[in-house]
């Protein structure tokens, strides 16, 4: 595969109990871990995200995935704070809005992120969604000084095309290290994994279950009883045999710990190959038209 992991940066399990599973890695351009397994925080209330990174800490996710948008990086910051993990052992991302991608508003949204999550430095920021009434090269100018400042150490992109990855890829001063994208077994969108791949973008799967519509999918349902897992467990473990990385989201504090447990087992290939038939080209969230008004983008007549 196009991004071989190279080692474990973390063990899932109960340090009383060995032995531990180990979660694989990928390496970014800056030579820091991006481990396969993180946490999603998207639409959590404050409490249910205070709960779900206490219970991702306490089982060893070493992968916490945020954004400005999803207004929850504070808590973030302080359950980190009150926790006994080490910054460093942890690999922070944040995203920054689409409609904050001018230069001056992507260097204060960074500040701000960093200001809530009580940090000096981000592993990974991201552009949240591409933004055609803001230049690129000026965002990414941005990114690039972000970088040069320590503020972050890699920088990336979410919801872009090939189209956009490309562009991006072409002016870009630094790499895009990352590509987070709605990913799952029903919209597998070949053309932009393939792309992602040709450039050793590491892909990242937002929505890895279609925010939980297809755990309803008759053939999950069926492996899940087979191999004894959640339908969660079959999806995710579908995902990472896909080399993508995972960053499932519960409000569930058991099946955020569940969701761990993905790496001390395989799927057989002929059930692989019937997850893969089950694409639909069918997106939960990242649908063709947007709301150019809306919050995330922001954009005027």
């Amino acid at each position: 595969p196009p991004h071989e992991i190279p080692r474990p940066v973390v063990s899932i399990g109960d340090p009383a109990n060995p032995p531990r599973v180990t979660v694989p890695t990928k390496t970014l351009p800056s030579g820091a871990e991006l481990p396969a397994l993180g946490l999603g925080t998207y639409d959590l209330d404050d409490d249910e995200t205070a709960d779900s990174v206490r219970a991702a800490l306490d089982a060893d996710y070493a992968h916490i995935d945020t954004a400005e948008g999803y207004r929850n990086e504070a808590v973030i910051g302080e359950a980190l704070a009150a926790s006994d993990v080490d910054r460093d052992d942890v690999f922070l991302t944040s995203k920054v809005l689409a409609k904050n991608l001018n230069y001056e508003s992507v260097i204060e949204s960074c500040e701000a992120s960093l200001d809530r999550l009580g940090t000096d430095y981000l592993d990974l920021y991201l552009i949240h969604w591409p933004n055609p009434a803001i230049s690129l090269r000026e965002t990414l100018q941005a990114m690039a000084e972000l970088r040069e400042r320590g503020l972050v150490r890699d920088i990336g992109v979410s919801n872009f095309s090939a189209y956009q990855l490309s562009c991006a890829h072409h002016i870009s001063d630094v790499p895009i290290a990352v590509n987070q994208i709605e990913f799952h077994p029903w919209f597998q969108r070949p053309d932009l994994v393939d792309y992602c791949r040709e450039t050793d973008t590491v892909i990242e799967a937002a929505a890895p279950l279609a925010r939980t519509e297809i755990f309803n999918d008759p053939v999950v349902q069926e492996l899940a009883e087979t191999y004894d897992k959640s339908t969660a467990q079959i999806v995710l473990k579908w995902a990472v045999e896909q080399d993508v990385v995972v960053l499932p989201k519960s409000s569930s504090p058991e099946h955020v710990r569940q969701n761990a447990a993905l790496f001390d087992w395989e799927l057989a290939a002929e059930d692989r190959e019937r997850l893969d038939d089950r694409d639909r080209d069918q997106p939960v969230y990242d649908h063709p038209a947007r709301d150019w008004t809306g919050d995330t983008y922001g954009i005027s007549q």
